[in-house]
């Protein structure tokens, strides 16, 4: 990618957080759901204004990293205290019957259950 290319790819991506996540406020739904729709909006399987999967991936590492800073900054810790029972129960959980499913679906597939489990 020119260096033209990526500073017009990044103005785009910042126009459309700009505009995107106030709008995912005014919904209700948050500003992280607010920065993964502007990115499915403007990225390939979107509007197509970003078409090259492989120009994106520098700013998809980086999207990444604000990601999760935005989501360390909404988290609560007092109440992530509070539900850390139901949490890592639930969490548990889907972890063993996902295991369960894919290990049942693969010696459905003739994998031998070594390689299933």
């Amino acid at each position: 990618m020119e260096g033209s290319d990526f500073l017009l790819a990044g103005v785009l991506f910042l126009f459309a957080a700009v505009a995107a996540v106030p709008l995912a406020s005014r919904l209700g739904i948050g500003a992280v759901l607010g920065y993964l729709l502007a990115g499915i909006a403007i990225g390939p399987w979107g509007l197509g204004f970003i078409s090259d999967v492989d120009e994106i991936l520098h700013f998809s590492e980086l999207g990444v990293v604000f990601l999760m800073f935005i989501i360390g900054l909404e988290l609560n810790p007092s109440k992530l205290w509070q539900l850390r029972r139901s949490i890592f129960g639930v969490g548990a959980a889907q972890v063993l019957l996902s295991a369960a499913l894919l290990a049942g679906l693969l010696m459905l597939t003739d994998f031998a259950w070594q390689a299933a489990v």
